[in-house]
């Protein structure tokens, strides 16, 4: 049975405290990136360099554009999973160790940013292209680039690290 007694104990320690701020940093920093894209961008492309534009396009599927729909059913599941995933994320870094926190949270950080897009503009806007000649990697963000950091890290962490 779930105690709220001990759920609001183990928030409230000083180490939760540090990666709920750097969840909230996380999304901040995508919000403002995003916000700045939003208002600034006027033309179909920006070009940066050789390897390197800001090219927005807007997802309404998970990453790298996975299960893009128009159908309202099914983005409202997957938005609401995408809700339960933030949560259950949350509440397991409570107890987690201080290695996985800072990994959850930045996957909880980025979650968390592209969740409010998909509820607010029904999508999410991507603008990060990267490519090499014609070949161009999907277009991401900044939550994008959190998210996957921290996938990355985890799966690294527990092939390699016993416990």
């Amino acid at each position: 049975m779930i105690n709220l007694k001990d759920i609001k104990n183990n928030v409230l320690k000083k180490d939760n405290i540090y990666f709920l701020v750097l969840i909230l940093f996380i999304f901040f920093l995508d919000r403002y990136s995003k916000n700045q894209i939003l208002k600034n961008f006027n033309e179909t492309k920006f070009y940066v360099n050789d390897y390197f534009n800001f090219d927005l396009t807007w997802n309404t599927g998970i990453g790298f554009g996975l299960l893009s729909t128009e159908m309202s059913i099914i983005y409202n599941l997957i938005t609401i999973f995408i809700g339960v995933v933030i949560l259950v994320l949350l509440l397991i870094s409570i107890k987690s160790d201080i290695y996985d926190k800072f990994l959850f949270s930045l996957i909880t950080g980025g979650a968390l940013g592209n969740f409010y897009d998909r509820v607010t503009y029904k999508a999410v806007p991507d603008f990060i292209d990267v490519h090499y000649n014609n070949y161009h990697w999907f277009t991401f963000n900044i939550a994008d680039v959190f998210i996957t950091l921290g996938i990355i890290f985890f799966i690294s962490r527990s092939l390699f690290v016993k416990n």
